[in-house]
């Protein structure tokens, strides 16, 4: 079987992601401009126009129209959301909270017993994201369930419950509109919070398996 050979706009692409990488740019910080890169890749702007809505489709870029460029929050994804999904229905958020179930309350005794002690921290500040109504389409910039999976210290969980959730933002925004109770929310997160930062696993597991399950039973009441 032979390679397929990259597009000149792949290769542009793989190119900025390493200009990215080199100069250390994280999430949220800008990028060269258009005009820029295509000087220092040898290359018109158009071409570098293209790269970099390729690049934004995965995530790895967002282009903010008479801003810039920015970094986006998908440089080190490894698993991709599909932009042109079916649209969201009851049965999609709710296979969401069916596949959370399965996989975040052993993420969150596995937090309990490693608390890694940076990634708590963190974990407290998300916390507070529950307060906050949802804005739009906006995700918040710490989702408190990825950083959850953090606390294990494990970047492969981390990574897979933010992926899931990038994959289905749109159900996931769904859910933060229908499970509306703001101070319910909070108080579920800190009493999670507590949990794992007293090392207690049974304790924490069962507090995210009866969130996962508010959010379902309040997600179907929505649509009986």
């Amino acid at each position: 079987m032979t390679r397929r050979e990259q597009t000149l706009s792949e290769r542009l692409a793989e190119d900025i992601v390493e200009i990215i990488r080199s100069e250390r740019l994280v999430p949220g910080e800008a990028l060269a401009s258009s005009r820029d890169l295509a000087r220092r890749l040898d290359v018109t702007t158009p071409t570098v126009r293209e790269a970099l809505r390729r690049l934004e489709a995965t995530g790895v870029v967002e282009l903010r129209h008479g801003s810039g460029t920015y970094v986006g929050p998908g440089l080190d994804r490894r698993l991709l959301a599909n932009p042109h999904r079916p649209p969201v229905d009851r049965d999609s958020i709710l296979e969401l909270v069916d596949a959370r179930l399965v996989l975040e309350p052993a993420i969150a005794a596995e937090a309990a017993r490693a608390r890694v002690p940076e990634a708590l921290a963190a974990l407290e500040v998300a916390a507070d994201n529950a307060l906050h109504p949802p804005d739009g389409d906006v995700r918040p910039a710490l989702h408190f369930h990825v950083a959850l999976a953090a606390v294990t210290g494990n970047g492969l969980l981390r990574e897979m419950v933010d992926a899931l959730l990038q994959m289905r933002a749109r159900e996931q925004i769904e859910i933060r509109h229908r499970y509306h109770d703001r101070d319910r929310d909070h108080a579920e997160h800190r009493e999670i919070v507590a949990a794992v930062r007293d090392g207690e696993a049974d304790r924490a597991e069962r507090l995210v398996r009866e969130h996962l399950h508010s959010i379902r039973a309040a997600v179907a009441a929505e649509h009986a």
